[in-house]
Parts: structure tokens; sequence; C-alpha cells
């Protein structure tokens, strides 16, 4: 068991290592979005406050870094911070409250921008001859 946990982490440090930015933003947007769906499962049935806390943190983390890292410069930033920022404030509320009503709604979003990612970090998988590099 110890060496799958250690071969997982040599795969996940290869993989962000070797990531292109349009692909670390996709892995961070689905960390989030696992995170989110990982929070709403430890309140189904019985639930456990401290892993809905333990995952919204991780999420919130997350979308810190996808904040910390706009470039303002670019307009486009400057339309992307209050969307993150609304995604913040939401985990923060959820955490507080406990109330997870609406995370679906996170996800939404985060899947939605999460999807822009991908369609953008396409073209950097191909070489300039049109081979395919990975995946």
């Amino acid at each position: 068991m110890d060496r799958r946990k250690e071969l997982r982490q040599e795969y996940l440090y290869r993989s962000v290592m070797t990531a292109s930015p349009a692909e670390l933003l996709v892995m961070l947007f689905d960390a989030c979005i696992k995170n989110v769906r990982l929070a709403e499962m430890a309140m189904e049935d019985t639930p456990d406050f401290d892993k809905v806390n333990t995952y919204l943190l991780k999420a919130q983390r997350i979308v810190t870094e996808l904040i910390s890292s706009l470039n303002m410069e670019f307009e486009i930033s400057k339309q992307i911070l209050p969307v993150y920022d609304f995604i913040l404030r939401a985990l923060r509320e959820a955490n507080m409250k406990k109330d997870l009503s609406q995370m679906p709604d996170i996800v939404e979003i985060l899947s939605a921008q999460r999807d822009t990612w991908q369609q953008i970090a396409k073209p950097a998988r191909l070489s300039l001859d049109g081979e395919v590099l990975c995946g």
C-alpha cells in the first residue's frame, strides 16, 4: 500500500511539472470541484463536520490561489476576479454555517471555468506538426 501511495505522488508530481499553465488551471479547478463534492458527501447521512471543514478549507485555498494567479494588467482578469470572489465567499459562508445548499451552483460555475481552460489547453498539447504530445 505504501508503494502505491509513492507511485501516485510521483505521478502527480510529474503531471504538475510537465503541465502547461492552462493544464495547471484545469488541475486546480478539478481539485476544487472534487473537494466541494467531498464536502457535500461528508454532510450526507450522519454529517461529519470536521471533514466538511477540511474539504471546504482545501477548496477555499485553491480559489485563493486562483485569485492570486490573476494578472490584473489584463481586462479578463478584472472580469474573472468578481466570480472568484463570489465563489470564495460562498465557500466560506457554507463552511461557517454548514449549509451546503449553494454548492451545486458553485460546482456548476467551477465546472464551466474548468471546461473553458480545458479547451484552451487542448491546442497546447499539439506539437507544431500536429502530433499529439500527451493525452
